[in-house]
């Protein structure tokens, strides 16, 4: 595959390159910003994960299909972790939402979110102390039955330390649960550069099914399910019409995350995808 320039269309206008890696079979954004300057990415009211704000009728809809997905995500951690296990650990939690479910299934939660906004929001929430990324590092070994990366995996600056990470502290037949964009859905491929899970620079990295299951097969770590986000097609197809046209246009929207969803029955390539991952 060709590498791909892709712009910024939520903070600073610029632009990026994606350049494909053919081995692990996705793309890395050049360049990185610095750890340093990577923060000033997400200073925009636009960056909806990190605030509870409900401005507008995109907002509004966001924010039901998040409550939605909520529940769903917690029918899955539960299906997928030993009974009696209630140790869970949400990576960029935001403003705490799956925390607070968790913690209503009897739980034992916590939480690590980089944005201090959404951490003491997250805090407020849960009514615990949400951590920065830091305290990963003093995490002990095999502290977690559970870990959850929903829409995370693809922000994180060292890839390869933080599945090392995920592999040190989950237990043995522990679970990690990673949900990402697929650049190769249908919607991906309708809007190339303007496809706005491309997210650039805050996106660094752009997974393939292949590029997952390698990348954790590396830490001796197995996919075991792969499901899909039907939502996310719409969602992300809602917000490429806007950077293709300037206009959200939620009728052509709707027609291509359905198109899209429709294809994926058959190739499985959705918009998004959850990858349910065993600790060996």
């Amino acid at each position: 595959m060709n590498n791909v320039t892709v712009k910024d269309y939520s903070v600073s206008g610029e632009e990026f390159q994606l350049v494909f890696d053919a081995v692990l079979e996705m793309y890395k954004t050049e360049p990185q910003p610095s750890l340093e300057k990577l923060p000033s990415y997400y200073q925009s009211e636009d960056y909806i994960s990190h605030t509870d704000t409900k401005r507008n009728l995109f907002e509004n809809v966001y924010h039901w299909v998040r409550s939605y997905m909520l529940s769903k995500k917690m029918a899955l951690v539960t299906q997928h972790t030993k009974t009696g296990s209630q140790q869970v650990l949400d990576i960029g939690c935001g403003t705490g939402d799956f925390l607070k479910m968790a913690q209503e299934y009897k739980w034992n939660v916590a939480g690590v979110e980089p944005d201090a906004q959404a951490r003491k929001i997250a805090s407020e929430k849960t009514g615990i102390q949400i951590e920065n990324n830091d305290w990963l590092a003093e995490v002990p070994d095999e502290s977690f039955d559970a870990i959850t990366m929903w829409h995370v995996l693809e922000h994180v600056p060292d890839l390869q330390a933080q599945i090392a990470t995920l592999k040190r502290i989950v237990k043995p037949n522990g679970t990690i649960f990673i949900a990402v964009p697929n650049f190769k859905s249908h919607d991906a491929n309708h809007y190339k550069e303007s496809w706005a899970a491309f997210d650039v620079p805050r996106h660094l990295w752009h997974f393939s099914q292949k590029s997952i299951k390698q990348l954790f097969g590396k830490q001796d770590m197995k996919v075991v399910k792969i499901l899909p986000m039907k939502f996310d097609a719409y969602y992300v197809s809602l917000l490429s019409e806007k950077h293709k046209t300037g206009k959200m246009n939620p009728i052509k929207a709707f027609y291509r995350g359905f198109v899209s969803n429709f294809k994926a029955i058959t190739t499985s390539e959705y918009s998004s995808l959850i990858y349910v991952i065993k600790n060996n």
